[in-house]
């Protein structure tokens, strides 16, 4: 048997006490399932073939905008790439990948009715603009955003490190006390508004403590000509 339907003054009445014990109307089916408006670095991107890729920085050449990524979570052939699991919202394409030796992408936007902000997404709606990039220093603070940890700070405590893949070695990386978890990959490394690495492995875990694995951020911006914004 069909149920009649609820009168238009009790549903009235249900949302307005909704309003009094949350606060506010709860989120519609429509707004929280919005397509994505801006791509940030902290956000990830899905691919064609299955892969997903934290961005770490955007950053430009000449008009040309792009997001850097780790080259071993990347797929080996140029795909199409999307900033929403569903793959409905394309963002852009592989423009470059090197991995291993090195282990950095990057990835061209294509879809300009996205906007690209020089940011870091710390989390909980916070951002961290990025003014520039450098080199990172034993001693120095360093912070990073993972998909899987959230925000975690720490020291960097070696630099020049070799480190060895199952696909091959990596040489040139940076390491921090700041721990790190898998799922974290990609994820963007500063000091304060500094750009300083990308995430490409770790040892150990966020409750016992460990290393961070970083690509350093110049390397890049140097190696494809970009800068950040």
């Amino acid at each position: 048997m069909r149920r009649p339907p609820v009168p238009a003054t009790v549903l009235a009445l249900l949302a307005a006490l909704a309003t009094v014990l949350l606060g506010a109307p709860a989120a519609s089916a429509a707004s929280a399932s919005a397509a994505p408006t801006a791509v940030r670095g902290g956000d990830v991107l899905y691919d064609s073939q299955g892969h997903r890729c934290m961005v770490a920085f955007n950053a430009r050449r000449g008009t040309a905008l792009h997001g850097l990524v780790a080259g071993h979570c990347m797929g080996s052939e140029p795909t199409t790439w999307y900033a929403d699991a569903a793959r409905t919202v394309p963002v852009g394409i592989t423009a470059a990948r090197s991995f291993p030796g090195n282990d950095y992408g990057i990835i061209r936007y294509t879809n300009t009715t996205l906007s690209y902000p020089g940011e870091v997404s710390l989390g909980g709606g916070a951002v961290r603009d990025i003014t520039g990039a450098a080199s990172p220093r034993v001693g120095q603070s360093v912070c990073h955003v993972g998909r899987t940890t959230g925000l975690r700070c720490g020291t960097v405590t070696a630099v020049n490190v070799t480190v060895n893949y199952p696909g091959g070695i990596v040489y040139g990386l940076f390491r921090s006390n700041a721990c790190s978890e898998p799922g974290d990959t990609a994820g963007p490394a500063f000091s304060g508004t500094t750009a300083l690495g990308v995430i490409v492995g770790g040892s150990g875990n966020c409750a016992y403590g460990g290393a961070t694995y970083y690509q350093p951020v110049t390397e890049i911006l140097a190696a494809y000509g970009l800068s950040l914004y």
